[in-house]
């Protein structure tokens, strides 16, 4: 059987006691880096043994934790913070499941979007999750799709290209939409700021050594 288990986006404490057990039950952990999963299961004392697995092996690695599996092994996925297959290693391993016929459990866990989702004061009836948005190839045709989007609009990003996608959906959204950015979520340091496009921008342009993941949530269009 295949895992997928939600891991702490920052707070140790955001597990659930079946993810722990989970951990310590099944036969081998597949963790997107050995060794941030490590800090994880130390700290729970989880002594299963782990193996790497990641966007750069998975095509590869699949086919022979596949064939584990189908030998009676039970294996699980994390990744180094949140929910696997959402923007994170996961999505792969289990369609490959499904079509070995090897079931496949997805526990309820930690994911960033959610959280800042409802913090952010937006409306979250309903919602569009957009992940990290091309870098490159199809980008401005991607956002210009979007300003026509009348739910909530998630994205991801990296805060080496923040103020840029910042400045993308200001020039593609228009800069009168209402938006929110959360950083650091569940961590000492957690911060939201919320306002219009070009606020929010600004402030995070003037802040030195942006760290860490973002979401990025933006209201709808009319």
């Amino acid at each position: 059987m295949l895992y997928l288990v939600p891991t702490p986006i920052g707070n140790l404490d955001d597990i659930t006691y079946r993810a722990v057990r989970t951990l310590r039950e099944v036969d081998l952990i597949a963790c997107e880096d050995t060794r941030t999963s490590g800090i994880l299961l130390d700290h729970y004392d989880v002594d299963t043994p782990t193996t790497a697995y990641h966007e750069h092996n998975e095509h590869d690695k699949t086919p022979h934790l596949v064939k584990r599996m189908r030998a009676g092994h039970n294996i699980a996925v994390i990744s180094d913070a949140g929910t696997p297959g959402i923007s994170d290693p996961g999505f792969f391993i289990a369609r490959a499941c499904w079509n070995a016929g090897i079931e496949v459990q997805a526990l309820p866990g930690p994911t960033a979007l959610i959280p800042a989702l409802t913090a952010s004061a937006l409306p979250s009836d309903r919602f569009v999750f957009e992940g990290f948005l091309p870098k490159k190839k199809g980008r401005q045709t991607h956002l210009q799709s979007l300003a026509s989007e009348p739910r909530t609009i998630v994205v991801y990003e990296s805060p080496y290209r923040l103020v840029r996608t910042l400045d993308d959906l200001i020039e593609h959204l228009g800069p009168d939409r209402q938006a929110a950015v959360a950083r650091e979520l569940t961590k000492k340091f957690e911060e939201i700021e919320r306002g219009p496009l070009p606020e929010v921008r600004e402030y995070f342009a003037e802040t030195e050594n942006l760290k860490g993941e973002f979401v990025i949530v933006v209201h709808g269009a009319d």
